[in-house]
């Protein structure tokens, strides 16, 4: 029963409707431009992308983001509270990366069928939702185990490097545009300065935003706005309705039974990652005062991405990163069901690429930057201040993962030598001081890896050193698996090399056998330690347990 006080939409939900919306329509331009670019969607076989994976995405998302509005209203009318916020949903950005350029693209390339691509693509999706869904019935005990600091510095990484500083690069690249809704959002939610008639500070930035872009000649603003690009967005419209694809995922398991395995290196990880990203989340909602059943939350979380999978996207969904930055703007739970019925017209209309026509991406940035800032903080403020150390070398991981695709990305843009070649060349081959095979091992799995370390470091600190031990034990599993540290790469694009899936022709791969067995060392010593205090009866010890 929904609290009475409690209301549908408030004021503020706007500028969290804003962040959460710029969010959600970046994954669905990222769709279009690589499905239609690398996968052979384009064309004649367009109709995969609009009429079958845009209208899974959005049943998937529109489900996904009124269950959590919804689970905001029960939490409120549990506890008679009217500043809940409702826990942020979308697409998930890495899982789109990984599946594109690991699955759905090598398919087409060896088959030159996108359409049997886009079917690989689903049997992905579900893998990762099946993971997720019944992940959510072991996840709270894994959160009661696992120190705050150790969830939270994972997410503080992802929102420095993945976030604030992706969208913070585009700002100062496009000032005339970004640096004045940038000054006014900076304005509205440290200063909690006021606008006239109480318009929410987020929709004034994007309004001056926009207004400067269509007003100010080109050179000023980086990109034209014309009204023919917005004729144009406009005349590719219609509406396209939801297809089940449930035969076609049926029959891939049936006739390439072998070619489904193969993947299992990309699928497994990836569900894992979203399961134990989602659970981060959630522990952020709760240190934000927002405290929401594991079970349920990670349960829907899934059963989105299975949903997105059976109406024909192949992309998983996730709970997003960020619930502090939302209930730091005055967001309840009306943004997260506008977002939903918002993206899911856009995508079931074919128009997503028409706001991107009238709003220039650059326009509502700040608020996405403002969003990881606030996480970022978050890490720190909510743990106790005895781990602060144990947050900053969580963050490591997350930031080496950020200098990766930034590396990566680099070498494809100079279209010479690839880094494949540079490392078959010289393993400890450096970029400006910084050792290419190092990052490349961090950043694979590196949410499991801070995880790892900053639960390791917390431990420590409290003189746990047992736990601690079980910890780096965890990380020496998981690495020797091929869930941290060990990698493929092929080209310039760096994937995961597990034990569930064989090396794709021509890559080069590294297990992390040796960094398996660094990690069983260190549980080793600190369980010996553990032992050593024990027996000597270290008061210090005692008095901390």
């Amino acid at each position: 029963m929904m609290s009475t006080k409690y209301p549908l939409f408030v004021k503020r939900d706007l500028d969290g409707f804003f962040g959460l919306f710029i969010d959600n329509l970046v994954q669905l331009l990222l769709i279009v431009a690589l499905c239609g670019g690398l996968c052979g969607m384009s064309g004649e076989a367009s109709y995969l992308i609009f009429g079958r994976i845009l209208p899974g995405a959005a049943v998937s998302l529109l489900i996904g983001n009124l269950f959590y509005a919804w689970q905001a209203h029960r939490l409120a009318a549990k506890e008679g509270r009217e500043d809940v916020c409702a826990l942020p949903y979308g697409i998930n950005t890495p899982s789109l990366l990984v599946y594109v350029f690991f699955v759905i693209a090598p398919v087409y390339r060896q088959t030159g069928s996108a359409e049997l691509a886009w079917q690989m693509g689903l049997v992905a999706c579900m893998g990762s939702g099946l993971i997720e869904f019944l992940g959510a019935f072991v996840a709270e005990r894994v959160r009661r185990h696992t120190p705050r600091a150790a969830l939270l510095s994972t997410l503080a990484g992802i929102a420095l490097g993945f976030i604030s500083m992706a969208f913070a690069l585009q700002i100062w690249q496009n000032p005339i545009v970004a640096m004045l809704p940038f000054g006014i959002v900076l304005a509205t939610y440290f200063s909690g300065v006021r606008f006239p008639l109480g318009l929410p500070g987020g929709l004034v930035a994007i309004l001056l935003g926009s207004l400067a872009a269509w007003m100010l000649p080109s050179e000023w603003v980086g990109h034209s706005m014309s009204a023919a690009d917005v004729s144009h967005a406009w005349s590719q419209r219609g509406w396209h309705w939801p297809v089940w694809c449930g035969g076609e995922i049926i029959n891939v398991l049936r006739s390439q039974p072998f070619e489904v395995l193969g993947y299992l290196s990309f699928i497994v990880p990836m569900g894992l990652f979203n399961l134990v990203g989602s659970l981060q989340n959630i522990e952020s909602a709760s240190a934000g005062g927002d405290r929401y059943a594991t079970g349920p939350s990670l349960a829907m979380n899934g059963l989105g991405t299975i949903v997105a999978a059976a109406f024909g996207s192949c992309f998983p969904t996730t709970i997003y990163i960020g619930h502090p930055g939302w209930k730091g703007l005055g967001a309840r739970a009306g943004y997260s069901s506008l977002n939903g019925i918002v993206i899911t017209l856009l995508a079931l209309s074919g128009t997503v690429s028409l706001m991107s026509t009238i709003i220039p991406i650059e326009a509502g940035i700040a608020i996405v930057v403002w969003i990881g800032v606030v996480i970022t903080a978050q890490a720190y403020q909510a743990t106790p201040s005895a781990h602060a150390p144990a947050v900053a070398l969580g963050l490591f991981p997350a930031i080496a993962a950020w200098g990766q695709t930034v590396a990566s990305g680099s070498f494809m843009t100079s279209g010479k030598i690839t880094m494949q070649q540079v490392l078959e060349g010289n393993l400890g081959a450096e970029v400006n001081g910084f050792l290419l095979h190092g990052m490349n091992l961090l950043q694979s799995g590196y949410i499991f890896t801070c995880m790892v370390l900053a639960a390791m470091s917390a431990c420590l600190i409290d003189r746990r050193f047992v736990r601690a031990g079980v910890w780096a034990f965890v990380g020496a599993g998981l690495t020797f698996l091929g869930l941290m540290h060990a990698y493929s790469i092929q080209g310039n694009v760096v994937g995961f090399y597990s034990v569930f899936g064989n090396l794709a022709d021509g890559a080069l791969g590294f297990r992390a056998t040796r960094i398996a067995l660094g990690y069983g060392l260190i549980g080793i010593c600190f369980s010996g330690l553990g032992a050593y205090h024990r027996k000597k009866g270290d008061q210090i010890f005692l008095q901390t347990h």
